[in-house]
């Protein structure tokens, strides 16, 4: 074990690690510490500032879940675009669960919504189940508001893909835009423009978001 792995062992929450591992199936609970986010955001935010946080990014893959997600933490604060973005692209491969991938987008990308758009569909077309997720959830956060385009909603339900957490990340997206952009992204539902499945998950969250109206709760359940 690595003295960081040490110090992180230290934050063990073992109810935690019992609770949280039901959560990510796919990972075998072995490789989860068990640490509560809030308490390994403060470790990271400490953690960044030493020596070892520039060498711990060299070190691919990792052993831990938490380490991983310790890894999405760190990239989160760099500043320096082209910096975080290379590191990102070095990570995403080895992103292997939806929490991991879900971590907020860094703070960086937000000023460079046009430089990113080209590694978005780099993203979307990769057939890798989390860099295609990573895509579709920077699409929802960051190009939802006044970036907003209709061709946007178009990449996303152009992606096909047969796993849950690909589909999952496209209803999400979808219910998020019904919320934000309704004129726009209503006809995806109408129209049964999207796969069964996605189509149906997209209602189910539309309907049980407080950002969506009752009267468009009551004309979204007309199309289940």
């Amino acid at each position: 074990m690595t003295e960081l792995q040490r110090r992180l062992f230290e934050l063990q929450d073992k109810k935690y690690q019992a609770f949280h591992s039901k959560l990510i199936p796919n990972i075998e609970p072995a490789h989860v510490i068990g640490i509560r986010t809030p308490v390994l955001r403060n470790f990271a935010k400490a953690f960044a500032k030493e020596d070892g946080a520039e060498a711990f990014l060299q070190e691919l893959p990792h052993t831990y879940y938490e380490e991983n997600n310790l890894h999405m933490m760190l990239i989160g604060g760099i500043r320096d675009y082209a910096q975080c973005l290379y590191e990102v692209k070095r990570m995403l491969p080895y992103v292997d669960n939806w929490a991991t991938c879900d971590f907020p987008v860094p703070k960086c990308f937000a000023k460079h919504k046009e430089e990113l758009l080209p590694e978005i569909h780099t993203f979307l077309a990769s057939g890798e189940t989390y860099t295609i997720r990573y895509g579709i959830g920077l699409l929802m956060r960051l190009y939802l508001d006044e970036d907003f385009k209709p061709e946007y909603p178009v990449m996303v339900a152009s992606v096909t893909s047969e796993e849950y957490y690909v589909n999952m990340m496209i209803a999400w997206y979808f219910a998020t835009a019904l919320a934000k952009q309704w004129e726009m992204c209503i006809p995806y539902i109408e129209e049964r423009r999207l796969s069964p499945w996605v189509h149906r998950k997209t209602i189910q969250k539309a309907v049980e978001s407080y950002r969506i109206t009752d009267e468009q709760k009551v004309y979204l359940k007309t199309f289940r």
